[in-house]
């Protein structure tokens, strides 16, 4: 987990669009939020969270194929603090284990 999380920032998240639409009514928790296309606005704490991403290529590894979107996040309004608290259960909901 990161300690700090900026207004924007992007990732590439290794997971399908339909993987990643399946998340999100857990990982956004009770923040209130729609999606509009590939995209969704949320209001978090006292500012607003704006996301958007899309299908990118994806990345082989020998014979493994894993599924990429490249997702962006943009905070307006949200305190350090609240960002962090936001972004610490969005990330417990996201990320994936493996070993």
């Amino acid at each position: 987990m990161q300690s700090f999380y900026p207004e924007q920032f992007q990732r590439d998240m290794g997971c399908t669009e339909s993987d990643w639409l399946g998340w999100l009514p857990r990982a956004m928790g009770d923040v209130p939020w729609r999606v509009n296309d590939a995209s969704l606005h949320a209001n978090v704490g006292s500012g607003e969270l704006h996301v958007d991403w899309q299908v990118d290529e994806p990345r082989r590894l020998g014979l493994a194929v894993i599924p990429r979107l490249k997702v962006r996040f943009a905070f307006k309004g949200v305190p350090d603090g609240e960002r962090l608290a936001f972004m610490k259960r969005f990330d417990l909901y996201t990320h994936r284990g493996g070993g």
